[in-house]
């Protein structure tokens, strides 16, 4: 068995990187009181009103269960409204309040802030060719499911 360094694992790399965007965007999301997980939600929603939880928990990367724990939270602040579905009664359509409105764009202010800030970083090719290898990383991983 080969051993690796630690410094030498891009999965290190990749999981610092993630986890300095998730402080810096949880700051970012504190003055609308919401959580990143939240927000992600808030987005989604003010692009696809009406959209399912389980809609949403594609589009987030979560579990069902794990979306319906978030909305449960956001409904529960008058963020959000469900409602039936007109022609599937079982399938509750999932909308912004007023309130959650406000919300997502207060938050979403601070995020654009944290994604300018990194594209900053660097030229406008750096950051085509940074997409590009972190789209090549997660179909190298995606493969190893």
């Amino acid at each position: 068995m080969t051993s690796m360094a630690p410094e030498e694992r891009i999965g290190s790399h990749l999981k610092r990187a993630e986890q300095a965007l998730l402080a810096a965007k949880n700051t970012a999301c504190k003055p609308a009181a919401v959580t990143v997980p939240q927000y992600a939600v808030l987005l989604w929603l003010a692009e696809k009103p009406g959209i399912s939880a389980a809609g949403l928990a594609r589009l987030c990367g979560v579990t069902p269960p794990t979306m319906n724990t978030v909305l449960k939270n956001l409904q529960e602040r008058g963020l959000i409204e469900r409602t039936p579905h007109e022609l599937h009664g079982n399938v509750l359509e999932t909308r912004l309040t007023d309130e959650g409105r406000t919300a997502m764009q207060l938050a979403d202010s601070g995020a654009v802030r944290v994604e300018r800030a990194l594209a900053a970083a660097f030229t406008r090719e750096e950051r085509e060719l940074l997409i590009q290898l972190l789209g090549r990383c997660a179909e190298v991983l995606d493969a190893q499911r």
